[in-house]
């Protein structure tokens, strides 16, 4: 508006530049010189199609220090053994020039697709110029010994959680040197004995594996990850969006400190116009602000020779008996909604009954009913049996433990040969068993959705089952991908038992919320916690 009744129309392009420079400069201090912005938003800026840049000295050095980092085109490291493949070529190729750069890289390839190598590639190019951290979850830490071991053997891999004692951690790390690998679990880092040493370390490169495990800002885990110091960051995971965009925010804190602003000014740039209101202009914002420092190819986009996949929600129905159950349950949530109470209070008695909803639909008697039939372990059994006759092997996942059991008990019952893996595991038979399973030594691989649900290759199975739908579809996708990856030469199948009209019919319409959110902010580049109080209450309906 410039007077009464007049306005200055700006043209969609010239509104897209001006909108370019609030999001790389609206932390920052504006005078008459000009416009102070975060360092790292230069390469943004400078990239920025229809503007003219200057600056001082540092500006011009800055720029030019981009320029010849991604100018670099790196070879594999001598001493990696093992061929990448193109897409991997290229992966590592960008991890050392945002290396060069000295930018955060999050690495957010889809499952399967060799995330784990390309770091090690990066790790071994530039094992002379310090020690390097890994830190992944801890059922994963094996896997990142033995592939380290096999394609990267000139490496000194020190796992911390081997080590007998403080002491033993402590000499450990303080003689880590150039080719020296330290890898840790996130239990272990967070400890505070762990995470003060760590944190006095001057590391090369410090890697997450698995890097959603650090989505909430808040936690002790996260705030041990931002104490690390590195020259390199590098955040490796298949899903950096699981639920809602603070996730990313909470990664790229740790890549780059300070480049997407603080969580407040975030909230209100991005998660609120985009979560609330689908904006598309901020997604599109979003999606020029990180894709410098992202990098996520797709299986579909990169292997032309895995087999296809193929995804099944068997729609089971509740035999009477259970219906009735189930529906008193239903009716008991409701009541207990409708009445006084604080929302918080609310909000916790609504989580509270439907875990027991979401129980109801795999089997009552893990809540001690006994009298009825179970469908769905009866569906299960049938469909083992199919799976089995037809010469396949089968994954089966679960979140309820106690459920496994069940499952465990009936199969072994109808004669199945069984290996199981939940978080009571130890990590040393976690491996054993891995390797039995790969070696055809049992019919069905019983996993917990968060113990077995990544990290681990499972190739022998081209049948999947997953009992019951968890809130975060990601979650679900990276355990179905434990047999749709590299060295998979079979279709896929992909089942997924779902009980009619119930609670898990309406977390499936959740996944496909989720799955939008994803796709579009990582385009060209679980828990139900984050639903407001009056979506909850919706799932009792």
């Amino acid at each position: 508006p410039l007077e009464e009744g007049t306005y200055l129309a700006f043209g969609g392009h010239l509104t897209d530049l001006l909108e370019t420079v609030e999001d790389i400069g609206h932390l920052a201090r504006v005078s008459r010189k000009g416009m102070a912005i975060h360092p790292l938003r230069a390469l943004v800026l400078a990239e920025s199609r229809g503007l003219d840049t200057q600056g001082d000295p540092q500006w011009r050095e800055l720029r030019e220090r981009f320029k010849r980092a991604f100018q670099l085109q790196a070879e594999p490291p001598p001493g990696l053994e093992a061929q990448l493949r193109e897409y991997q070529l290229e992966g590592y190729r960008w991890l050392m020039q945002l290396y060069e750069a000295g930018l955060g890289a999050c690495l957010a390839d889809d499952m399967g697709l060799g995330k784990t190598i390309q770091a090690l590639a990066l790790l071994l190019a530039r094992a002379d110029q310090g020690p390097s951290l890994v830190v992944a979850p801890a059922s994963v830490v094996s896997v990142w010994m033995g592939e380290a071991r096999r394609f990267a053997p000139s490496l000194e891999m020190v796992e911390l959680g081997g080590l007998s004692g403080t002491e033993e951690r402590r000499r450990a790390v303080e003689e880590a040197g150039p080719h020296t690998v330290v890898v840790v679990s996130y239990g272990l880092l967070q400890r505070g004995d762990s995470a003060s040493l760590l944190a006095e370390k001057e590391w090369n490169a410090v890697v997450l594996d698995e890097a959603q495990h650090v989505k909430n800002h808040l936690t002790r885990r996260a705030k041990a990850v931002y104490g690390l110091k590195a020259r390199f960051r590098l955040a490796t995971t298949g899903t950096p969006i699981e639920n809602r965009l603070s996730e990313l925010w909470a990664i790229f804190h740790f890549l780059n400190p300070g480049y997407l602003g603080g969580l407040e000014e975030f909230k209100r740039r991005f998660i609120l116009p985009i979560e609330q209101y689908g904006d598309r202009r901020a997604k599109r914002r979003l999606r020029r602000l990180v894709r410098p420092m992202l990098l996520r190819r797709t299986k579909a986009e990169v292997l032309d020779d895995l087999p296809p996949k193929t995804e099944i929600n068997m729609v089971l129905e509740f035999s009477p008996e259970e219906r009735a159950l189930y529906e008193r349950m239903r009716q008991e949530a409701v009541r207990a909604v409708e009445g006084e109470g604080a929302q918080e209070q609310k909000r916790f008695q609504i989580l509270a009954y439907l875990t027991k909803l979401r129980e109801l639909c795999c089997s009552h008697r893990l809540l001690g009913r006994s009298k009825a039939p179970e469908t769905k372990l009866a569906a299960l059994e049938e469909l083992v049996e199919e799976v089995v006759a037809g010469g396949h092997k089968v994954l089966i996942f679960s979140q309820f433990v106690r459920f496994l059991d069940l499952v465990e008990e009936r199969l072994k019952g109808a004669g199945f040969r069984l290996l199981r893996i939940d978080g009571s595991t130890p990590s040393a038979q976690r491996t054993q068993r891995i390797k039995r399973f790969q070696a055809g030594e049992a019919d069905a691989f019983l996993l917990s959705l968060k113990a077995g649900g990544f990290g681990i290759n499972l190739t022998r199975a081209d049948y999947v089952v997953l009992t019951d739908p968890w809130w975060n579809p990601a979650v679900e996708d990276q355990a179905a991908d434990r047999a749709h990856r590299m060295g998979q030469t079979r279709p896929v199948t992909i089942y997924r038992l779902v009980m009619k009209e119930t609670i898990e019919e309406k977390i499936l319409e959740l996944h496909r919320r989720k799955r939008g959110l994803s796709q579009d902010i990582l385009a060209d580049a679980g828990r139900p916690g984050g639903l407001s109080l009056e979506e909850l209450v919706a799932l009792l309906s």
